[in-house]
């Protein structure tokens, strides 16, 4: 077993890089990117011709830009875009240097040294010497005359006053290896620091929700099972396939209407993941727990509703379809109890299915779901992501994409171990 779920990690690996670039690529490759976004911002702003349309409005080299050429080289500098897709994805990995720390400067007409200031160092400024090499390269010397390790300078272009702009800066390998999944381009902050809040929003939420369902529908489909053809057995189904026809965000919203102080009642909050702060911050401890239960009673019964019939239907499927097996008819042939022979022979097997699905559910519930997050005012993970793509936030996209597919690909993994602990015939070599 022990080989086969080594060989399983080494797969994630090739599984995980292909789905990273073919994100990656397309996310790089599509048109309105942040940078469009700002030139159309500006047209917006300066007033749009109304016959240009969106296609004119992002022609970068048009007479309607008020974006010089200098602002537009530092923003592709500063998104990336000045260099190959390849490069930015092996960047974005950690396994190419990223450069940081920007500093543009301009060499005279020859002049074969120039002296620029980089910074400070123990208490001093830091100056370093920049030479120029057979008129097309840059070396950068510390002031004693030592080649420099932590800087490094190229030429930008060259000018028509024989002149040359140039830039320097330093290197570091820093990337999703590294654990930095890079800065969102609109919150200005780290893409962790952006996620995390967000992230155990939908995380609270999408393991109540797994809890309650399994809690729920495995007992409900045995009964069902056991019951089978009775008025329970049919009245039961009714109420789930209509709940299942009911998307979980529609449902939130009549939820709201009825009971959130709407037309009806005044028994829950309009939304959120609890009070606002200066409220939260002055609760005890009991009280901040019956506050949190509050708030999250509509959201997790619309979060979880949709898996309600499919889990019952096929816990009561799979059991009856175990109790009518040659093993179970030789069971009671033997006298065995039928409590006995459902639960310790029959239930196990019937287990099978709901085991190997653990994996996806844990997915799907944990990347969260934007329309319900929408509804009930959460800022959750799933909201994050949508309002990353839309607004071209690529970090805080990417950043998402990283989080749900080892998550994914953990909970395969997950589902083989549940699998093999519900059915003894299961042996992974």
């Amino acid at each position: 077993m022990l080989t086969y779920f080594l060989r399983r990690i080494l797969l994630m690996i090739p599984t995980f890089f292909g789905s990273t670039v073919l994100v990656f690529t397309i996310l790089q490759m599509a048109p309105g990117g942040p940078i469009e976004q700002i030139m159309l911002e500006l047209q917006m702003g300066g007033g749009m011709d109304s016959e240009g349309g969106a296609a004119a409005s992002i022609d970068i080299g048009g007479s309607g830009t008020t974006l010089p050429p200098e602002a537009l080289k530092e923003l592709e500098r500063f998104y990336g875009f000045d260099k190959p897709i390849y490069q930015r994805y092996l960047i974005w990995l950690g396994v190419w240097p990223r450069e940081i720390k920007h500093r543009d400067f301009t060499i005279g007409k020859g002049e074969e040294v120039y002296e620029k200031r980089v910074g400070k160092r123990d208490g001093k400024y830091w100056k370093v010497d920049v030479h120029v090499k057979d008129l097309d390269k840059l070396i950068v010397y510390e002031k004693d005359g030592v080649l420099s390790d932590a800087w490094h300078a190229n030429i930008d272009q060259n000018n028509e006053n024989g002149s040359m702009d140039a830039v320097i800066f330093q290197k570091e390998f820093s990337g999703i290896l590294t654990g930095n999944l890079g800065k969102s381009y609109t919150f200005l902050q780290p893409v962790t620091h952006v996620m995390k809040p967000r992230f155990k929003v939908s995380l609270f939420f999408g393991l109540t929700g797994i809890f309650l369902s399994y809690l729920i529908c495995i007992p409900l489909g045995i009964r069902k099972a056991l019951n089978h053809g009775s008025i329970f057995d049919f009245g039961s189904s009714v109420a789930i396939f209509i709940a299942y026809s009911i998307p979980g965000w529609a449902l939130g919203g009549v939820l709201l209407v009825i009971f959130g102080g709407g037309s009806f009642f005044d028994f829950f909050p309009l939304g959120g993941f609890r009070s606002p702060t200066e409220v939260w911050e002055t609760l005890t401890p009991i009280q901040k727990i019956l506050d949190q239960l509050h708030h999250m009673i509509l959201p997790i019964i619309a979060w979880t509703i949709g898996s309600f019939a499919t889990m019952t239907v096929l816990m009561k499927n799979s059991l009856l379809e175990n109790l009518s097996q040659d093993y179970v008819r030789t069971a009671f042939a033997k006298g065995l109890k039928e409590k006995r022979v459902i639960w310790l022979h029959a239930m196990r097997n019937s287990l099978i299915p709901i085991a190997s699905g653990i994996g996806h559910i844990l997915g799907v519930v944990i990347a969260g779901s934007y329309f319900i997050e929408r509804m009930f005012n959460i800022d959750g993970f799933g909201r994050m992501a949508f309002e990353a793509i839309l607004a071209r936030d690529y970090p805080v996209t990417l950043g998402f994409l990283v989080i749900v597919v080892l998550i994914r690909l953990v909970g395969n993994i997950i589902s083989d171990l549940a699998l093999a602990s519900v059915d003894p015939r299961i042996r992974f070599k």
